[in-house]
Protein backbone atom coordinates (compact mmCIF):
# COMPACT_ATOMS: atom_id res chain seq x y z
CA UNK A 1 0.00 0.00 0.00
CA UNK A 2 1.39 3.41 -0.97
CA UNK A 3 2.11 5.62 2.05
CA UNK A 4 0.65 9.11 2.30
CA UNK A 5 2.82 12.04 1.25
CA UNK A 6 3.44 14.53 4.05
CA UNK A 7 5.38 17.79 4.37
CA UNK A 8 8.18 18.90 6.66
CA UNK A 9 9.17 22.56 7.04
CA UNK A 10 12.78 23.44 6.27
CA UNK A 11 12.86 27.14 7.01
CA UNK A 12 10.04 28.51 4.85
CA UNK A 13 10.16 25.63 2.37
CA UNK A 14 7.84 22.60 2.42
CA UNK A 15 9.66 19.31 1.79
CA UNK A 16 7.52 16.42 0.53
CA UNK A 17 8.29 13.07 2.14
CA UNK A 18 6.89 9.61 2.79
CA UNK A 19 7.52 7.32 5.75
CA UNK A 20 6.90 3.56 5.70
CA UNK A 21 7.99 0.36 7.44
CA UNK A 22 8.33 -0.28 11.16
CA UNK A 23 11.66 -2.07 11.50
CA UNK A 24 14.17 -1.34 14.28
CA UNK A 25 16.49 0.74 12.05
CA UNK A 26 15.82 4.32 10.97
CA UNK A 27 16.76 4.73 7.30
CA UNK A 28 16.61 7.83 5.09
CA UNK A 29 16.79 7.27 1.34
CA UNK A 30 18.26 10.37 -0.32
CA UNK A 31 17.21 10.35 -3.99
CA UNK A 32 19.08 11.24 -7.15
CA UNK A 33 18.87 14.55 -8.97
CA UNK A 34 15.09 14.52 -9.64
CA UNK A 35 12.40 12.50 -7.91
CA UNK A 36 8.73 12.39 -7.02
CA UNK A 37 7.74 10.20 -4.08
CA UNK A 38 4.18 9.93 -5.43
CA UNK A 39 5.46 8.13 -8.52
CA UNK A 40 7.71 5.52 -6.89
CA UNK A 41 5.08 2.94 -6.08
CA UNK A 42 3.68 2.67 -9.61
CA UNK A 43 6.84 0.92 -10.82
CA UNK A 44 6.79 -2.72 -9.63
CA UNK A 45 10.57 -3.18 -9.33
CA UNK A 46 10.95 0.05 -7.38
CA UNK A 47 8.01 -0.82 -5.12
CA UNK A 48 9.55 -4.25 -4.46
CA UNK A 49 12.84 -2.62 -3.46
CA UNK A 50 11.10 -0.15 -1.13
CA UNK A 51 9.10 -2.93 0.52
CA UNK A 52 12.35 -4.82 1.05
CA UNK A 53 13.76 -1.81 2.92
CA UNK A 54 10.54 -1.55 4.94
CA UNK A 55 10.88 -5.18 6.07
CA UNK A 56 13.76 -4.27 8.40
CA UNK A 57 13.70 -0.47 8.71
CA UNK A 58 11.52 2.54 9.28
CA UNK A 59 12.17 4.37 6.01
CA UNK A 60 11.83 8.03 5.09
CA UNK A 61 12.35 9.29 1.55
CA UNK A 62 11.79 12.80 0.27
CA UNK A 63 11.90 15.15 -2.70
CA UNK A 64 14.62 17.76 -2.45
CA UNK A 65 13.49 21.38 -2.65
CA UNK A 66 12.72 22.46 -6.20
CA UNK A 67 11.84 18.91 -7.28
CA UNK A 68 8.90 16.51 -7.08
CA UNK A 69 6.24 17.43 -4.55
CA UNK A 70 8.44 19.87 -2.62
CA UNK A 71 8.16 23.63 -2.94
CA UNK A 72 9.62 25.28 -6.01
CA UNK A 73 12.26 27.84 -5.08
CA UNK A 74 13.62 30.88 -6.98
CA UNK A 75 17.16 29.50 -6.93
CA UNK A 76 18.21 25.91 -6.35
CA UNK A 77 20.48 25.69 -3.31
CA UNK A 78 23.86 24.17 -2.63
CA UNK A 79 24.55 21.04 -0.64
CA UNK A 80 24.65 22.76 2.75
CA UNK A 81 21.06 24.04 2.41
CA UNK A 82 19.97 20.60 1.24
CA UNK A 83 21.43 19.23 4.46
CA UNK A 84 18.82 21.35 6.24
CA UNK A 85 16.10 19.61 4.20
CA UNK A 86 17.45 16.18 5.13
CA UNK A 87 17.61 17.15 8.79
CA UNK A 88 14.07 18.57 8.60
CA UNK A 89 12.53 15.28 7.45
CA UNK A 90 14.47 13.41 10.14
CA UNK A 91 13.24 15.83 12.80
CA UNK A 92 9.66 15.62 11.53
CA UNK A 93 9.76 11.86 12.10
CA UNK A 94 11.56 11.89 15.44
CA UNK A 95 14.73 10.35 14.01
CA UNK A 96 17.59 11.38 16.26
CA UNK A 97 19.83 9.01 14.30
CA UNK A 98 19.43 7.17 11.01
CA UNK A 99 21.33 5.27 8.37
CA UNK A 100 21.52 7.11 5.05
CA UNK A 101 21.10 5.54 1.62
CA UNK A 102 22.40 8.09 -0.88
CA UNK A 103 21.53 7.41 -4.51
CA UNK A 104 23.61 8.99 -7.31
CA UNK A 105 23.52 12.78 -6.79
CA UNK A 106 22.08 12.08 -3.33
CA UNK A 107 25.37 10.42 -2.37
CA UNK A 108 27.48 13.62 -2.03
CA UNK A 109 24.73 15.17 0.10
CA UNK A 110 24.58 12.06 2.30
CA UNK A 111 28.36 11.96 2.73
CA UNK A 112 28.58 15.62 3.75
CA UNK A 113 25.71 15.13 6.21
CA UNK A 114 27.47 12.11 7.72
CA UNK A 115 30.70 14.07 8.15
CA UNK A 116 28.94 17.12 9.60
CA UNK A 117 26.51 15.27 11.90
CA UNK A 118 28.18 11.95 12.83
CA UNK A 119 25.92 11.71 15.88
CA UNK A 120 22.87 11.61 13.59
CA UNK A 121 24.21 9.12 11.03
CA UNK A 122 24.70 5.52 12.16
CA UNK A 123 25.82 4.16 8.77
CA UNK A 124 26.16 5.25 5.16
CA UNK A 125 25.34 3.42 1.92
CA UNK A 126 26.27 5.19 -1.31
CA UNK A 127 25.12 3.88 -4.68
CA UNK A 128 26.34 5.22 -8.04
CA UNK A 129 28.28 7.89 -6.20
CA UNK A 130 30.89 10.48 -7.11
CA UNK A 131 33.02 13.13 -5.44
CA UNK A 132 33.13 15.50 -8.41
CA UNK A 133 30.81 16.21 -11.32
CA UNK A 134 33.28 15.08 -14.00
CA UNK A 135 32.57 11.45 -13.10
CA UNK A 136 29.00 12.15 -14.27
CA UNK A 137 29.64 14.46 -17.22
CA UNK A 138 33.35 14.34 -18.07
CA UNK A 139 33.28 17.24 -20.55
CA UNK A 140 31.36 20.44 -21.20
CA UNK A 141 30.27 18.92 -24.50
CA UNK A 142 28.67 15.95 -22.72
CA UNK A 143 26.71 18.28 -20.46
CA UNK A 144 25.67 20.42 -23.44
CA UNK A 145 24.37 17.31 -25.20
CA UNK A 146 22.27 16.47 -22.14
CA UNK A 147 20.86 20.00 -22.15
CA UNK A 148 19.82 19.49 -25.79
CA UNK A 149 17.87 16.44 -24.63
CA UNK A 150 16.30 18.43 -21.79
CA UNK A 151 15.26 21.25 -24.15
CA UNK A 152 13.84 18.98 -26.83
CA UNK A 153 12.78 15.69 -25.26
CA UNK A 154 12.53 15.95 -21.47
CA UNK A 155 9.43 14.07 -20.35
CA UNK A 156 9.58 11.49 -23.16
CA UNK A 157 11.63 8.98 -21.17
CA UNK A 158 14.37 8.97 -23.79
CA UNK A 159 17.07 9.14 -21.11
CA UNK A 160 16.25 5.54 -20.15
CA UNK A 161 18.84 4.55 -22.78
CA UNK A 162 21.55 5.76 -20.40
CA UNK A 163 19.93 5.28 -17.01
CA UNK A 164 18.64 1.75 -17.61
CA UNK A 165 20.02 0.13 -20.78
CA UNK A 166 18.57 -3.23 -19.70
CA UNK A 167 15.07 -1.71 -20.04
CA UNK A 168 15.68 0.37 -23.17
CA UNK A 169 13.17 -1.76 -25.11
CA UNK A 170 10.63 -1.99 -22.29
CA UNK A 171 7.78 0.27 -23.43
CA UNK A 172 5.96 0.13 -20.08
CA UNK A 173 9.06 1.16 -18.16
CA UNK A 174 9.81 3.97 -20.60
CA UNK A 175 6.29 5.35 -20.11
CA UNK A 176 6.79 5.29 -16.34
CA UNK A 177 10.25 6.85 -16.68
CA UNK A 178 8.81 9.61 -18.89
CA UNK A 179 6.25 10.37 -16.20
CA UNK A 180 9.01 10.34 -13.60
CA UNK A 181 10.88 13.00 -15.58
CA UNK A 182 7.78 15.19 -15.88
CA UNK A 183 6.80 14.85 -12.23
CA UNK A 184 10.38 15.26 -11.00
CA UNK A 185 11.12 18.70 -12.44
CA UNK A 186 10.41 20.90 -15.44
CA UNK A 187 13.13 21.45 -18.07
CA UNK A 188 14.19 24.85 -16.70
CA UNK A 189 14.58 23.44 -13.20
CA UNK A 190 16.52 20.43 -14.52
CA UNK A 191 19.04 22.68 -16.27
CA UNK A 192 19.42 24.92 -13.22
CA UNK A 193 19.89 21.87 -11.04
CA UNK A 194 22.56 20.44 -13.31
CA UNK A 195 24.39 23.77 -13.40
CA UNK A 196 24.47 23.68 -9.60
CA UNK A 197 25.55 20.03 -9.61
CA UNK A 198 28.40 20.88 -11.97
CA UNK A 199 30.06 22.65 -9.04
CA UNK A 200 30.10 19.55 -6.80
CA UNK A 201 33.60 18.81 -5.52
CA UNK A 202 33.71 17.02 -2.17
CA UNK A 203 36.88 14.94 -2.49
CA UNK A 204 38.60 16.89 0.26
CA UNK A 205 35.67 16.35 2.63
CA UNK A 206 35.31 12.57 2.32
CA UNK A 207 38.20 11.68 4.70
CA UNK A 208 36.11 13.34 7.45
CA UNK A 209 33.38 10.68 7.12
CA UNK A 210 33.78 8.47 10.20
CA UNK A 211 30.71 6.24 10.06
CA UNK A 212 30.58 2.70 8.63
CA UNK A 213 30.26 3.11 4.86
CA UNK A 214 29.34 0.80 1.99
CA UNK A 215 29.92 2.04 -1.57
CA UNK A 216 28.10 0.15 -4.34
CA UNK A 217 28.74 0.73 -8.04
CA UNK A 218 28.19 -1.16 -11.28
CA UNK A 219 31.30 -1.57 -13.38
CA UNK A 220 29.73 -0.40 -16.67
CA UNK A 221 27.41 2.27 -15.23
CA UNK A 222 26.41 4.46 -18.19
CA UNK A 223 25.63 7.56 -16.11
CA UNK A 224 28.32 7.80 -13.41
CA UNK A 225 31.64 6.21 -14.28
CA UNK A 226 32.68 3.43 -11.90
CA UNK A 227 35.85 5.43 -11.21
CA UNK A 228 33.60 7.79 -9.25
CA UNK A 229 32.58 5.05 -6.83
CA UNK A 230 36.14 3.77 -6.53
CA UNK A 231 37.35 7.28 -5.72
CA UNK A 232 34.68 7.77 -3.04
CA UNK A 233 35.49 4.43 -1.40
CA UNK A 234 39.22 5.18 -1.44
CA UNK A 235 38.76 8.53 0.29
CA UNK A 236 36.40 7.46 3.12
CA UNK A 237 38.36 5.76 5.92
CA UNK A 238 37.40 2.10 6.23
CA UNK A 239 34.78 2.22 3.46
CA UNK A 240 33.92 -1.05 1.74
CA UNK A 241 33.53 -1.05 -2.06
CA UNK A 242 31.11 -3.50 -3.67
CA UNK A 243 31.65 -3.40 -7.43
CA UNK A 244 29.12 -5.40 -9.43
CA UNK A 245 28.76 -6.12 -13.15
CA UNK A 246 26.11 -4.28 -15.13
CA UNK A 247 25.43 -1.04 -16.98
CA UNK A 248 22.21 0.16 -15.32
CA UNK A 249 22.51 3.24 -13.15
CA UNK A 250 19.06 2.59 -11.67
CA UNK A 251 19.68 0.46 -8.61
CA UNK A 252 16.41 -1.51 -8.50
CA UNK A 253 16.79 -2.80 -12.09
CA UNK A 254 19.19 -5.27 -13.67
CA UNK A 255 20.15 -8.89 -13.11
CA UNK A 256 21.82 -8.17 -9.77
CA UNK A 257 19.22 -5.82 -8.27
CA UNK A 258 18.48 -8.44 -5.60
CA UNK A 259 22.19 -8.70 -4.81
CA UNK A 260 22.26 -4.94 -4.24
CA UNK A 261 19.25 -5.18 -1.92
CA UNK A 262 20.88 -8.11 -0.08
CA UNK A 263 24.13 -6.18 0.41
CA UNK A 264 22.33 -3.13 1.79
CA UNK A 265 20.30 -5.20 4.25
CA UNK A 266 23.30 -7.21 5.43
CA UNK A 267 25.39 -4.08 5.89
CA UNK A 268 22.72 -2.13 7.79
CA UNK A 269 21.44 -4.88 10.02
CA UNK A 270 24.99 -5.78 11.00
CA UNK A 271 26.07 -2.21 11.83
CA UNK A 272 24.49 -1.39 15.18
CA UNK A 273 27.49 0.02 17.03
CA UNK A 274 27.41 3.63 18.21
CA UNK A 275 29.80 6.05 16.52
CA UNK A 276 32.43 7.76 18.65
CA UNK A 277 31.91 11.47 18.09
CA UNK A 278 35.21 13.26 18.43
CA UNK A 279 35.80 14.45 14.86
CA UNK A 280 33.24 16.28 12.74
CA UNK A 281 33.11 18.29 9.54
CA UNK A 282 32.68 21.98 10.31
CA UNK A 283 33.21 25.42 8.82
CA UNK A 284 35.52 27.55 10.95
CA UNK A 285 35.46 31.35 10.93
CA UNK A 286 38.05 33.72 12.35
CA UNK A 287 37.62 37.48 12.66
CA UNK A 288 39.69 40.26 14.17
CA UNK A 289 39.77 44.05 14.18
CA UNK A 290 42.08 45.66 11.63
CA UNK A 291 44.55 48.07 13.24
CA UNK A 292 43.37 47.20 16.75
CA UNK A 293 46.60 48.23 18.49
CA UNK A 294 46.56 51.70 16.95
CA UNK A 295 42.85 52.12 17.69
CA UNK A 296 43.28 51.09 21.32
CA UNK A 297 46.11 53.59 21.75
CA UNK A 298 43.97 56.31 20.16
CA UNK A 299 40.93 55.69 22.38
CA UNK A 300 42.50 54.80 25.69
CA UNK A 301 41.64 51.83 27.87
CA UNK A 302 38.12 52.81 28.96
CA UNK A 303 36.76 53.83 25.56
CA UNK A 304 38.50 50.86 23.92
CA UNK A 305 36.78 48.48 26.36
CA UNK A 306 33.39 50.02 25.57
CA UNK A 307 34.11 49.66 21.86
CA UNK A 308 35.05 46.00 22.33
CA UNK A 309 31.83 45.40 24.25
CA UNK A 310 29.81 46.81 21.33
CA UNK A 311 31.91 44.80 18.85
CA UNK A 312 31.36 41.57 20.79
CA UNK A 313 27.61 42.19 21.11
CA UNK A 314 27.20 42.69 17.36
CA UNK A 315 29.17 39.57 16.49
CA UNK A 316 27.27 37.42 19.00
CA UNK A 317 23.94 38.67 17.68
CA UNK A 318 24.90 37.91 14.08
CA UNK A 319 26.31 34.50 15.06
CA UNK A 320 22.96 33.63 16.61
CA UNK A 321 21.16 34.79 13.46
CA UNK A 322 23.24 32.44 11.29
CA UNK A 323 23.35 29.52 13.75
CA UNK A 324 27.05 29.89 14.44
CA UNK A 325 28.71 28.58 17.60
CA UNK A 326 31.18 30.82 19.41
CA UNK A 327 34.22 28.77 20.37
CA UNK A 328 36.36 31.47 21.95
CA UNK A 329 37.38 35.12 21.83
CA UNK A 330 40.98 36.26 21.78
CA UNK A 331 41.12 39.94 22.66
CA UNK A 332 39.52 41.57 19.63
CA UNK A 333 39.14 38.32 17.66
CA UNK A 334 36.41 35.68 17.40
CA UNK A 335 36.64 32.00 16.55
CA UNK A 336 33.32 30.36 15.61
CA UNK A 337 32.08 27.26 13.81
CA UNK A 338 29.11 26.54 11.55
CA UNK A 339 27.44 23.34 10.38
CA UNK A 340 27.00 24.79 6.88
CA UNK A 341 29.60 26.80 4.91
CA UNK A 342 27.11 29.14 3.20
CA UNK A 343 25.78 30.26 6.58
CA UNK A 344 29.34 30.88 7.72
CA UNK A 345 30.18 33.03 4.69
CA UNK A 346 26.97 35.05 4.98
CA UNK A 347 27.58 35.53 8.68
CA UNK A 348 31.10 36.85 8.09
CA UNK A 349 29.86 39.25 5.40
CA UNK A 350 27.09 40.50 7.70
CA UNK A 351 29.55 41.04 10.55
CA UNK A 352 31.90 43.02 8.31
CA UNK A 353 29.03 45.29 7.29
CA UNK A 354 27.46 45.76 10.73
CA UNK A 355 30.75 46.50 12.50
CA UNK A 356 31.69 49.45 10.28
CA UNK A 357 29.33 52.00 11.94
CA UNK A 358 31.46 51.56 15.09
CA UNK A 359 34.32 53.24 13.23
CA UNK A 360 36.35 50.04 12.92
CA UNK A 361 36.73 47.31 10.32
CA UNK A 362 37.23 43.59 10.71
CA UNK A 363 38.78 40.96 8.49
CA UNK A 364 37.53 37.38 8.32
CA UNK A 365 38.61 34.00 6.99
CA UNK A 366 36.77 30.70 6.61
CA UNK A 367 37.65 27.09 5.84
CA UNK A 368 35.70 23.83 5.94
CA UNK A 369 37.36 20.64 7.10
CA UNK A 370 37.51 17.90 9.69
CA UNK A 371 37.75 19.29 13.22
CA UNK A 372 38.62 17.65 16.52
CA UNK A 373 36.04 18.27 19.23
CA UNK A 374 37.83 18.73 22.56
CA UNK A 375 35.12 19.52 25.08
CA UNK A 376 34.04 23.08 24.33
CA UNK A 377 37.16 23.69 22.25
CA UNK A 378 37.78 22.81 18.60
CA UNK A 379 41.13 21.84 17.10
CA UNK A 380 42.76 20.23 14.10
CA UNK A 381 44.47 21.31 10.90
CA UNK A 382 41.22 22.84 9.56
CA UNK A 383 41.32 25.37 12.40
CA UNK A 384 44.89 26.38 11.56
CA UNK A 385 43.96 26.77 7.88
CA UNK A 386 41.00 29.00 8.77
CA UNK A 387 43.21 31.22 10.92
CA UNK A 388 45.84 31.51 8.17
CA UNK A 389 43.18 32.43 5.59
CA UNK A 390 41.87 35.17 7.88
CA UNK A 391 45.37 36.59 8.28
CA UNK A 392 45.50 37.24 4.52
CA UNK A 393 42.33 39.36 4.48
CA UNK A 394 42.30 43.13 4.09
CA UNK A 395 40.00 45.52 5.96
CA UNK A 396 36.30 44.54 5.62
CA UNK A 397 37.32 41.58 3.46
CA UNK A 398 36.02 38.02 3.87
CA UNK A 399 38.37 35.40 2.43
CA UNK A 400 37.56 31.71 2.03
CA UNK A 401 39.48 28.63 0.99
CA UNK A 402 38.73 26.87 -2.28
CA UNK A 403 37.07 24.11 -0.24
CA UNK A 404 34.42 26.53 1.03
CA UNK A 405 33.80 27.94 -2.45
CA UNK A 406 33.28 24.44 -3.89
CA UNK A 407 30.84 23.45 -1.15
CA UNK A 408 28.56 26.49 -1.52
CA UNK A 409 28.06 26.10 -5.28
CA UNK A 410 24.48 27.02 -6.13
CA UNK A 411 24.02 29.15 -3.00
CA UNK A 412 24.01 32.47 -4.87
CA UNK A 413 27.19 33.62 -3.13
CA UNK A 414 29.73 35.39 -5.34
CA UNK A 415 33.50 35.00 -5.12
CA UNK A 416 36.48 36.75 -6.66
CA UNK A 417 39.71 34.77 -7.03
CA UNK A 418 42.69 35.92 -4.99
CA UNK A 419 45.13 33.39 -6.44
CA UNK A 420 47.06 30.51 -4.93
CA UNK A 421 48.66 31.41 -1.62
CA UNK A 422 51.05 29.74 0.77
CA UNK A 423 49.67 29.45 4.30
CA UNK A 424 52.23 29.61 7.08
CA UNK A 425 52.90 26.15 8.48
CA UNK A 426 50.48 24.45 6.04
CA UNK A 427 51.90 22.31 3.21
CA UNK A 428 51.28 23.28 -0.41
CA UNK A 429 49.49 26.24 -1.93
CA UNK A 430 45.81 27.02 -1.36
CA UNK A 431 43.25 28.64 -3.63
CA UNK A 432 41.87 31.74 -1.92
CA UNK A 433 38.70 33.63 -2.83
CA UNK A 434 37.06 36.83 -1.59
CA UNK A 435 33.36 36.55 -0.78
CA UNK A 436 31.01 39.09 -2.28
CA UNK A 437 27.94 38.19 -0.18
Amino acid sequence: MQPATQYAKSGDVHIAYQVFGNGPINLVMVPGFVSNVENYWDQPDFARFLNRLASYARVVTFDKRGTGGSDRVPELPGLDVRMDDLRAVMDANGMEQAALLGISEGAPLSAIFAATYPDRCRALVLYGSFSRFSYWFPTDEALAAFFVYVDNAWGTGGSVQRFAPSHADDAAFQRWWARNERLGANPTAVKALMQMNSQIEIGGILPAVRVPTLVIHRSEDQVVNVAGGRDVAARIPGARLLELPGSDHIFYLGDNAEEIADAIEEFLTGSRGAVAIDRVLATVMFTDIVGSTEKAAELGDRRWRHLLDDHHAIIRRVLTQFRGREVKTTGDGFFATFDGPARGVRCACAIAQEIRPLGIEIRAGLHTGECEMMGDDVGGIAVHIGARVAALAAASEVLVSGTVKDLVAGSGLRFDPRGNRALKGIPGEWQIFAAGG
